[in-house]
């Protein structure tokens, strides 16, 4: 008689996968936050997350992968946040709509200065290698074809005459990448900073 037929593992549903991710972004976002993006190994984040490095790269290829992973969350969030204050004031006039979703877009939270300082690290980290800063390109790209999707779909007034959705949304990135790192440490030069920036693309763009 031939012997019963070895038994083989189940696939694990995408509901645990889903939930081993998640569990790694957030150990992820609370170590890169309080440490640093360059301090934090992927030891540390298996160890919190209280998963082993096999879990780790079955979701991620490297700890860049995994930021740049925290990232796209962070501006998927902040773009459904605009498009829901662009239904809100919607009635408004085209000057005065601009200024609110400029000021809004260009605002920073308390909450995200952790993130802000986050991102300038791993700006200069990139910067130095030239396969991590290809990366970079690419979630730059990605994240400008999704602002210009929001910017045609929700907030037209703010693509100038003569300029496409993708050019306006590239320029008002990179415009607020800058406010932010110049911001960051918050205090009185900062927000005469934010308020002359508002001023100034909100009437360039409230045409």
């Amino acid at each position: 008689m031939n012997p019963p037929p070895a038994e083989t593992a189940a696939p694990r549903p995408p509901r645990r996968r889903v939930h081993t991710r998640a569990r790694l972004l957030a150990a992820a976002s609370e170590l890169f936050l309080t440490v640093g993006f360059g301090r934090t190994s992927i030891e540390d984040v298996c160890a919190a997350a209280g998963y082993t490095r096999g879990a780790f790269y079955s979701n991620f290829a490297g700890k860049e992968d995994l930021l740049l992973a925290l990232f796209d969350d962070q501006a998927a969030a902040r773009m459904a946040e605009l498009e829901k204050l662009a239904a809100a004031c919607e009635a408004l006039a085209p000057q005065e709509r601009a200024r609110l979703l400029v000021e809004a877009l260009l605002r920073v939270e308390p909450a995200e200065t952790g993130w802000i300082l986050l991102f300038l690290e791993f700006r200069l980290v990139a910067a130095r290698s030239e396969a991590l800063a290809e990366q970079v390109a690419a979630h730059d790209r990605t994240l400008v074809r999704a602002a210009a999707d929001v910017l045609e779909r929700a907030l037209p007034e703010l693509v100038p005459p003569g300029a496409s959705a993708r050019q306006a949304a590239a320029v008002i990135l990179a415009a607020r990448e800058g406010l932010l790192a110049r911001t960051a440490a918050g205090g009185a030069v900062a927000d005469e900073l934010l308020e002359a920036t508002t001023a100034v693309l909100s009437g360039l763009l409230g045409h």
